[in-house]
């Protein structure tokens, strides 16, 4: 019936046609909230209810999604994934007011939806909804965690999860830079069609370095940033490292040990030979007095 209806609305062509009004941007609903698909007429004078036809459809597939005519709502064609979610604002009617309420809008109502309007004249309007869902916080994973090393590669995992559309993930370090070359990024679809997001970032290790992962929706713009900082505490010493300060600790020592030792033997042989220095003297002194003394005696 409903076909034959909208077929005979746009039979009579030569009929004049009603100003349709719906908003020219897309109307944007929270997934699970109700969302209020706007649209009204100009009339030019009061109508009896009787005469009105009001038609919600699917504009791609033609499935109807609400309908009211007669003074009443007619639903035995509407899409049954649409049954008791849409209602009209009857009190609104003689007002213009052919507004839609849709209530706990999922994933799958995204689209584009037609307001039908007849009452003496005809006419009707498209516009599009669509759905919007908020992600969790994201939440920054370190791989591996432990016996890390300078210049390690490591990855770092950003997920979050339970929103729509697709968000954008960016991830950046501690100086503001934009790391998106080394950045991979999917989305995985629930049942619902909602999305996890999870984006992974390979860095070379060092330490004392900041990441940060920002989710943004397309739709309700930035909505969460992760930061992890990996400080020099939570690295491992590098064993290599560890091994070659022994050996060079220990080979200073023993230089030392050996140059004391170097150094205790040459003191000793100077103060040897210093004494040796002072015997020779003391004796060529005594020498000396006795040639003096034979002298005077001759």
């Amino acid at each position: 019936m409903l076909s034959l209806l909208l077929s005979a609305m746009l039979a009579v062509h030569t009929m004049a046609v009603m100003e349709v009004h719906v908003p020219e941007q897309p109307v944007v609903a929270l997934y699970g909230s109700d969302a209020l698909l706007n649209c009204s007429v100009s009339l030019l004078g009061p109508f009896n209810l009787t005469d009105l036809s009001v038609f919600w459809q699917l504009t791609d597939t033609k499935r109807s999604v609400h309908s009211y005519s007669d003074g009443t709502d007619q639903l035995t064609e509407q899409a049954q994934r649409f049954a008791n979610r849409t209602s009209l604002f009857p009190s609104a009617l003689p007002l213009g007011n052919m507004s839609l309420l849709l209530r706990r809008v999922v994933v799958a109502d995204e689209g584009s939806y037609t307001c039908f309007v007849r009452v003496r004249d005809y006419g009707s309007a498209s516009l599009w909804l669509q759905v919007a869902a908020p992600y969790s916080k994201p939440v920054v994973t370190l791989e591996p965690e432990s016996n890390l090393r300078p210049g390690d590669e490591v990855s770092l995992t950003c997920e979050a999860y339970g929103g729509y559309p697709q968000a954008e993930v960016v991830w950046q370090d501690g100086g503001g830079r934009n790391l998106t070359e080394n950045i991979t990024t999917s989305a995985v679809a629930t049942e619902e069609g909602l999305f996890t997001m999870t984006s992974v970032l390979k860095v070379l290790l060092e330490p004392n370095s900041t990441y940060s992962c920002q989710l943004v929706n397309p739709l309700l713009g930035e909505e969460g940033n992760a930061f992890v900082t990996i400080t020099g505490q939570n690295m491992a010493f590098p064993p290599v490292a560890l091994w070659v300060t022994v050996g060079l600790s220990v080979c200073l020592l023993v230089l030392l040990i050996a140059l004391a030792a170097v150094c205790r033997r040459k003191i000793k042989e100077s103060c040897e030979e210093a004494r040796r220095e002072a015997e020779e003297a003391r004796e060529l002194e005594e020498e000396e007095s006795k040639t003096a003394m034979q002298l005077l005696k001759s």
